[in-house]
Formats: C-alpha cells, structure tokens, sequence
C-alpha cells in the first residue's frame, strides 16, 4: 500500500523573465514569494499557502512557459507503475523525481511530499 495526493501546481517560468513572473504571480494570488537560502534552490520560489490551499511553486525553466502538476507520494515506484497502469508513460527522472506524461500529453511529476498534511490528506492504494 502506498499513498499519494495532488501537492503541488508547478508554473513555469522561462528563465529570462523568471523575477517578472515572481513579482506577477505573488501579486495576482497574494500570496507572498518566499525565495531560498540554498543556492542549489534558485530555479524555484514558492508562493506561501494558506493552510488547507494546493501549494504553489514558481519554477525557473528553459522551455516555453505552462504550469504542471505534481502528485506526491511515499512510495515512488508504486505511484509511477499505478500511473502507468492507468496510460501515463515516464519521461525522465530529474533528481529525485519522475516526470510524466498522461495520456492527453500534459506532463505532470511524481514528487516525494512536498505538504506539511500529506499524511492526513493523502488517499491510500492498495
């Protein structure tokens, strides 16, 4: 059995307009951007959730602009073969993650959790 949940929406920002597109999306939610310390952290700002809100992460990209979606789960490998089962095929594996592609070709990533309430929240699979 393993578990998994919608985490987070992932928006892509190209790279050259990535501070632009900060300065938009934290004024367009109001949600204010909370960058990172960790230099390995610079591609990606998140936008601060209210508790009980999808998450929202603005990420640095080199490829057109779109938003994403990733799932979130404890156990990589069971999500990705459930998915699968389902018609989704793997892309890539980025670092610790799997970037997928449904059926209708939207690409999503399954994602180790990402929430503070991933363990109260997440629907359990057999």
């Amino acid at each position: 059995m393993h578990k998994s949940r919608l985490g987070v929406v992932v928006v892509d920002c190209r790279e050259d307009d990535f501070d632009r597109d900060v300065a938009f999306w934290s004024a367009a939610l109001g949600r204010p951007a909370k960058r990172s310390d960790d230099p390995s952290d610079q591609n990606y700002v998140d936008l601060e959730s209210p508790q009980g809100e999808v998450k929202v992460l603005l990420q640095r990209v080199d490829h057109p602009s779109r938003a994403h979606l990733d799932i979130e789960t404890d156990d990589l490998e069971a999500e990705v073969a459930r998915l699968e089962k389902l018609g989704a095929r793997r892309v890539a594996q980025i670092k610790r993650w799997w970037v997928m592609e449904a059926p209708s070709g939207h690409r999503f990533c399954v994602v180790r959790p990402q929430t503070e309430d991933f363990e109260d929240k997440a629907k359990v699979w057999p």
